[in-house]
């Protein structure tokens, strides 16, 4: 059935958040109206024109109003499960869509999903490194000053993990943390990202252990997520909040690590699991579990504009990450006041503007992850 508003055209833009790549995605429409949305960069980055390509002629023809039916065509038109690469382009074009949806009847795209559940998003500032106290101390002041932000997300490692005895990797990280919490007002919040680094169960409860007596937001993705019984039992045997869900992908995933009782806290990314469609059924199963929904977002204005609508309309939200990077093709991106996002009721669709005149000439930046090496050779988790 094609009847209605048509998708037309499928444009990318290849630019850059910060020092990191990005693909920019626009839906355009047989009337004019532009959709937009940004891909996760899994890398190669460069693989995502081309996959873009190949969807359009999937897509091309049908009602742009039909969100859920083409996320669920696109999630068919492979014979087996869609893989990093190919849900982080589904989800653009989810995305792009939930913007003309919205935009082609002048509301907000939280008005889509039933409504506002809260008035503003809560956010904590990922900081990603390990400072020094003086210099978190005056990154945090500055960014309570200028945006009310009151909670941070710091990486746990104060040493070379891969080259040192972990007894003082995790005594160090005990030690910082009770400085942090000696020099910053007690209503404060410190979370920590383990970055998925160590495999051994025991590690990540060792880990847990050091940041407890000062009492953490929580301690994210401390080992591998592939074995989901292993998440069962660290959570038994810490007594900080474990959370986690980056690195998965579906539903189904995501129901298997609820079943063992793997996370106080889920975190799946709206821009990996296949868009706010797919973002919606995690966030159920999650609630079904009486857990709460902490959204990875580590990207630009376009993935934390779909994660404002997102929380806007899911009464598990809990907290979503916020990364301040300017950049030249929105000028107008959500920022915090007083610690949160507003949700811009006046506003069609995502609620920002896409400046296409900085989109004119390709702004990238090449960058890829750089394993570390052991002591004796072999390669690590990074």
């Amino acid at each position: 059935m094609t009847t209605g508003r048509k998708i037309d055209r499928l444009t990318t833009y290849l630019q850059r958040v910060g020092n990191r790549p990005r693909v920019l995605l626009r839906i355009t429409t047989d009337d004019g109206i532009d959709g937009w949305a940004e891909i996760y960069n899994h890398g190669p980055d460069l693989a995502y024109p081309a996959i873009i390509e190949y969807l359009a002629d999937q897509v091309a023809g049908i009602d742009a109003s039909r969100v859920s039916y083409v996320n669920q065509l696109l999630h068919q038109s492979a014979r087996f499960p869609q893989g990093a690469l190919g849900l982080a382009a589904i989800a653009a074009v989810d995305h792009a869509l939930w913007d003309i949806a919205a935009k082609s009847v002048g509301v907000p795209v939280y008005q889509l999903l039933g409504g506002a559940v809260r008035d503003r998003v809560r956010v904590y500032a990922g900081l990603y490194d390990a400072p020094d106290v003086p210099e978190l101390r005056d990154r945090t002041a500055a960014l309570h000053e200028n945006h009310g932000v009151d909670a941070f997300k710091l990486s746990p490692y104060r040493r070379d993990l891969h080259r040192s005895r972990f007894g003082l990797v995790a005594r160090e990280l005990g030690d910082w943390f009770g400085d942090i919490r000696a020099n910053h007002p007690e209503e404060w919040e410190f979370a920590f990202d383990a970055h998925g680094c160590l495999w051994e169960p025991r590690q990540a409860v060792d880990l847990a252990a050091a940041l407890a007596p000062n009492e953490p937001m929580f301690l994210e993705e401390p080992i591998r997520p592939e074995y989901l019984p292993a998440w069962g039992r660290i959570r038994a045997e810490m007594t900080v909040p474990l959370a986690t869900g980056e690195s998965l992908y579906s539903p189904n995933e995501f129901l298997g690590l609820l079943n063992v009782q793997g996370a106080d806290i889920i975190q799946p990314d709206i821009a990996v699991v296949g868009g706010l469609t797919q973002m919606r059924k995690i966030a159920t199963l999650a609630e079904a579990h009486d857990v709460p929904v902490a959204p990875h977002n580590p990207l630009g204005p376009l993935a934390t504009a779909a994660n404002v609508h997102f929380a806007a309309a899911t009464w598990n939200f809990s907290i979503l990450e916020y990364k301040p990077d300017d950049v030249a093709w929105c000028h107008d991106p959500y920022v915090p006041v007083d610690g949160h996002l507003d949700l811009r009721p006046d506003r069609p669709g995502w609620g920002i503007e896409i400046d296409e005149s900085a989109l004119a000439h390709d702004d990238w930046v090449h960058w890829e992850r750089k394993v570390p090496v052991r002591q004796d050779g072999s390669t690590a988790w990074m």
